[in-house]
């Protein structure tokens, strides 16, 4: 399923509960919709083209990255390439996760809904509440400066 610019899960997209493309979400609401997404099966998920969500484990494996044509790993991430990118943390849900989210919101001009969406459908993510409270002051001062 597309997401589109201002898409919501389950009741928030009906009846009383339908919310304006204005509408700033609660950190509740977004772990709503962060729940509702794939759990993790994979050290790495394509979920963006070319860019991965993954693990520690799979950035020490080099013969895995290397089978996946993974070029390069996060701080390479502002060079000139034509590569894929693995952002990893500990587990890959979290803080790797808010990553590519603000990534994805910033670069690819999506909603934070939009974004989890996008990750959410390739990756079982879940940014703890401080993560989720920063991605939406992003959201917000992307909202003023566009």
């Amino acid at each position: 399923m597309a997401a589109s610019r201002y898409s919501y899960l389950g009741s928030l997209n009906r009846g009383p509960l339908r919310r304006s493309k204005n509408h700033v979400l609660s950190v509740f609401e977004l772990e709503k919709i962060l729940y509702t997404g794939k759990t993790i099966r994979n050290n790495a998920d394509e979920v963006w083209p070319k860019l991965y969500l993954g693990n520690q484990e799979i950035a020490a494996n080099k013969g895995e990255l290397y089978q996946m044509r993974i070029t390069h790993i996060l701080n390479a991430a502002h060079s000139r390439w034509r590569g894929k990118i693995l952002v990893h943390c500990a587990v890959g849900v979290s803080r790797s996760a808010t990553l590519v989210l603000a990534y994805l919101m910033i670069y690819q001009r999506m909603t934070l809904v939009e974004a989890i969406n996008t990750v959410k459908d390739k990756r079982g993510i879940i940014p703890n509440r401080g993560f989720l409270r920063q991605l939406l002051e992003l959201e917000s001062t992307l909202r003023r400066n566009h």
